[in-house]
C-alpha cells in the first residue's frame, strides 16, 4: 500500500510498474494499492504511465461530500476534539465548503486557519468560527497557491 502516491515522481512509478509485471511470476501475483489525490489519476492516463494504467484492475474515487456532509465532518471532528456546541456558524460552514469542494483534506485546510483567524476575533466577543474569519482564511491560504 503505498499513500500518497501522487508524490511520486515518473521513474518511481514505473519501478511499481516492472514490478506489477505479471509475466515475471504468475505464481506469485503481486498487487499495489496506490492512495491518492485526483490528480493522480490524470498522470496515469498520460504518455509514459499508460503501461501501469492498463495494469489496474480496480479504480476508485471517493466522491466529494456534500454541504450537509461537510458540516457533519466539522462536526465530528470538533467532537472528537470535545467540543459540544458549534464552533462554526452556517455560512462558515458553507464558505468551507464551497471553496473545498467538499474534499476532506481542503476542509482540513481551511477550517484549521479559519480557527486561528477567529482566535483574534474571540477578543472581540465573538464566540464562534463565522464567515468573515472563514473569508480571511481562504484569502490568505489560497493567495499562496
Amino acid at each position: 500500500m503505498i499513500d500518497e502516491s501522487h508524490l511520486l515522481d515518473h521513474h518511481e512509478l514505473d519501478a511499481i510498474r516492472m514490478l506489477t509485471n505479471y509475466d515475471m511470476d504468475s505464481t506469485t501475483p503481486f498487487a499495489v494499492l496506490l492512495i491518492g489525490q485526483p490528480t493522480q489519476r490524470k498522470r496515469m492516463k498520460h504518455g509514459v504511465l499508460a503501461a501501469l494504467d492498463q495494469r489496474i484492475s480496480i479504480s476508485y474515487q471517493m466522491p466529494t461530500m456534500t454541504k450537509d456532509e461537510t458540516a457533519s465532518y466539522i462536526k465530528h471532528h470538533l467532537t472528537i476534539a470535545g467540543r459540544s456546541d458549534p464552533l462554526f456558524s452556517d455560512d462558515a460552514v458553507g464558505l468551507i465548503h464551497l471553496t473545498s469542494h467538499g474534499l476532506p483534506r481542503s476542509v482540513n485546510n481551511i477550517a484549521l486557519p479559519s480557527l486561528i483567524a477567529a482566535f483574534a476575533a474571540f477578543a472581540d466577543e465573538k464566540s464562534i468560527v463565522d464567515g468573515s474569519s472563514t473569508r480571511l482564511a481562504i484569502t490568505e491560504t489560497h493567495a499562496t497557491e
